[in-house]
Formats: structure tokens, sequence, C-alpha cells
């Protein structure tokens, strides 16, 4: 049974996906998140991440068109579904509620 909450990787996802609108495949959601974050992730981790997210019922796929400039591969696209768009609002909410007036205490820690 998948576990309920989401990792990084996921949530990166997730929102790359929302901030990419419509649908999208690997590639770009990868670089997104590099271009946010900073952090670069591997082709193999996003799309065990978005394994996971559809399994969880969180994003939804469907096969593109086989192109030549893929060897006649076709590209699968993802897009974010409802309980998608509902995971993230709730997992937003729950972070922002723990950084409440706390983004003080972090940054004295971290000196």
């Amino acid at each position: 049974m998948p576990r309920e909450g989401l990792g990084d990787i996921e949530h990166f996802v997730l929102v790359a996906l929302l901030r990419l609108g419509g649908e999208s495949y690997g590639v770009p959601i990868m670089e997104e998140i590099a271009a946010r974050t900073g952090r670069a992730v591997s082709r193999p981790a996003i799309y065990v991440a978005l394994r996971r997210l559809e399994t969880k019922k969180l994003v939804a796929s469907r096969m593109g068109d086989a192109t030549p400039e893929r060897g006649g591969r076709a590209k699968r696209y993802f897009t974010l579904t409802r309980a998608g768009a509902r995971q993230l609002e709730q997992t937003r909410v729950a972070f922002s509620r723990m950084w409440a007036d706390v983004e003080h205490l972090a940054r004295k820690a971290a000196k």
C-alpha cells in the first residue's frame, strides 16, 4: 500500500506540473524543479516519482504520438488530477501552519 504523504521529489513534481499548466513530460518537469530549487534531480528519480503519484491517483498520464526525433518512441504526458491539486493544497496549508511565526527561529538557528 502506498504511503499517504508526499516525499520531497513527489511534492516538487506536483508543483512543477501545476506551474507548467496542462500536461507535461519528464524533461520539462525536471528542468522546472532545477530552475526553481537549484536542485538537480535525475530523470529516473522524476519517473519513479511520477509512477508513485500515478499509483496514488495524484497524476494521470497518456501516451503521445511517436516522433522521429525520439527514434519512433512516444512520450508519456502527465497531468495533475483534482486529487493531486487537493493534496498540494493540503500540504501547502500544513507547511504554512508549521512555519507560522518561526522563520526568525530558523534563521537564528542557522547562524
